[in-house]
């Protein structure tokens, strides 16, 4: 494939998951945690059920960037925990598996929380 073809795919499939969200927030009551949830749950369930990797191979980023792909790394990572070590797996593998990007994550908000001043939102 063409360079420029891959970021389109990509473009266009991380740009379709935020449309999604973004409906969501807007025509639905759901709120932005609940949707932030339902994406997670729904990485995890293209995981469980065999997909999400072959639409990796197709999407890329697009698909593994969002949310989307933390549901499924923590839930690859707790199913080979559980193949390993058995049913203790579950609840050891998956934050084993995203152990990296969530330190990252933490450092990351703890050098931001130091730089910059909070400030509340106005209405």
């Amino acid at each position: 494939m063409n360079d420029w073809y891959v970021y389109l795919i990509v473009f266009l499939t991380g740009g379709t998951i935020c449309f999604i969200g973004q409906i969501l927030v807007i025509k639905t009551k759901m709120t932005t945690a609940r949707i932030l949830v339902t994406f997670v749950l729904l990485g995890v369930f293209l995981q469980a059920v065999g997909l999400f990797d072959a639409i990796s191979q197709f999407c890329k980023a697009g698909i593994n960037v969002p949310i989307i792909g933390f549901g499924a790394s923590l839930a690859k990572g707790a199913i080979n925990a559980v193949k390993s070590s058995g049913i203790l797996g579950i609840f050891t593998g998956g934050l084993s598996a995203c152990a990296g990007g969530i330190a990252a994550a933490i450092f990351f908000a703890f050098i931001f929380g130091i730089i910059f001043k909070a400030k509340t939102k106005k209405m």
